[in-house]
């Protein structure tokens, strides 16, 4: 395996491991509608601005890195306000 390919899968494994949880957050819940915080839509475009630095993949990787992390952090931040 490529270095490269070693990336994407931990990658797509931690974007399945933060959609399971936003599945299971969600659906103890699923009568309220949820609007975006700001950490959520600041999440949202790092991972957006990681997939759009194609011109460098450490670059790439870790914004996408940045915005997984700031997604995991608003969900703990979600599950300790209840």
């Amino acid at each position: 395996m490529d270095t490269s390919q070693i990336y994407i899968i931990i990658s797509i494994v931690v974007l399945a491991i933060v959609a399971m949880l936003v599945f299971v957050v969600s659906r103890n819940k699923a009568g309220k509608e949820k609007a975006l915080t700001p950490l959520a839509g600041l999440a949202f475009g790092f991972i957006l601005a990681g997939l759009f630095a194609s011109g460098s993949r450490l670059v790439g990787y870790g914004l996408m890195g940045i915005g997984v992390i700031l997604a995991v952090i608003d969900m703990i931040i979600k599950l300790k306000k209840k």
